[in-house]
């Protein structure tokens, strides 16, 4: 216990070493404080970029913007403005001090640099937005149902998630796409999936923009993760549950559960007869898939996301004559 109590103490001393050389120290207040006023300043540089882009560069800038608002340019912007003070305060942390609990407090400061940052820019939005905040505002709306502290509290709590999303999202590009040419899952225009647009709702200003955007990001994220779940489990292990509970939790994510699944007190031969029934040749994606969706016996263009499965123009045309 004693030598525990001597390692905290080493390292979370006033001052440490600077690099493995011992040759200087470095304070650890005047390190963090440090770190939080330059990813201060790169971020407020993000911001006034993303602010003025269209009217620095007109119709270039607001095509960048664009770009800017859907993967893979909008991965870029988020990296930009969570991953890199988050992840660059504990790498620049420990590559000054080599100490494991200040490259945490470094990953710490970045963190509260984004806080800042974010309660700053709320500020200032909501100042050029006055005639939206004397209109109706979610914010404004939660704060007296479940009290203004709890509501704030618990909105800057799911921001711990940030992190978590992010490596995520590094999944989907690293972990995903290689299955796609080695068993044929299919793949995905992540576009379609990781975008924003809620900035673009009318009133939508400051406090209430930034947390829907956040919404907005994490949302695409977890959407197309499960879809690629989706493909994973029905392709590799597509046995039902024995709690019926779990079962029916998961069969929202997961439609395959209920809809071809093996049950649980079923064979393994009835798992390889299955897996012989869905995947004859093609693409392998899971058993309720839009792209295995036939009309008229003629495959529906899975690409195309016009219509809702089960609502095709085909169907349209048969109820609209048959005047239903």
């Amino acid at each position: 216990m004693t030598t525990i109590g001597a390692f905290v103490i080493a390292q979370t001393d006033t001052t440490v070493s600077a690099g493995q050389s011992g040759d200087g120290s470095v304070p650890i207040l005047g390190l963090l404080l440090a770190l939080i006023v330059w990813n201060l300043a790169v971020l407020t540089l993000g911001i006034l970029v993303i602010h003025q882009l269209g009217a620095w560069f007109g119709d270039r800038g607001k095509a960048v913007l664009t770009w800017l608002e859907r993967a893979p340019g909008l991965d870029l912007a988020i990296t930009y403005f969570t991953a890199l003070p988050l992840f660059g305060g504990f790498l620049i942390a420990h590559a000054i001090t080599g100490s494991l609990i200040v490259s945490v407090l470094g990953f710490l400061a970045g963190g509260l640099s984004i806080a800042l940052a974010v309660v700053g820019w709320t500020i200032w939005h909501e100042r050029q937005h006055k005639d939206a905040l004397q209109g109706p505002r979610i914010v404004s709306t939660l704060n007296p149902k479940v009290g203004r502290i709890r509501n704030h509290a618990a909105v800057w709590w799911t921001a711990l998630c940030v992190p978590i999303f992010w490596i995520i999202r590094a999944a989907e590009y690293i972990v995903y796409p290689p299955l796609t040419w080695l068993v044929k899952l299919p793949s995905y225009t992540h576009s379609e999936w990781v975008n924003v647009s809620r900035h673009k709702f009318d009133g939508l200003v400051g406090h209430d923009l930034i947390w829907c955007l956040y919404c907005d990001w994490m949302t695409g994220i977890w959407s197309l993760g499960g879809e690629m779940l989706r493909n994973v489990e029905s392709f590799w292990c597509p046995i039902r549950f024995r709690s019926d509970k779990k079962c029916a939790n998961c069969s929202v994510d997961f439609p395959d559960v209920n809809g071809s699944w093996v049950p649980a007190d079923g064979t393994m031969g009835d798992v390889t007869a299955l897996l012989d029934e869905q995947y004859t040749g093609g693409v392998n994606a899971w058993h309720g898939h839009p792209m295995r969706l036939t009309v008229e016996g003629e495959p529906v263009d899975a690409t195309d996301t016009s219509t809702p499965p089960g609502n095709t123009d085909a169907e349209s045309e048969q109820r609209e004559d048959s005047g239903t």
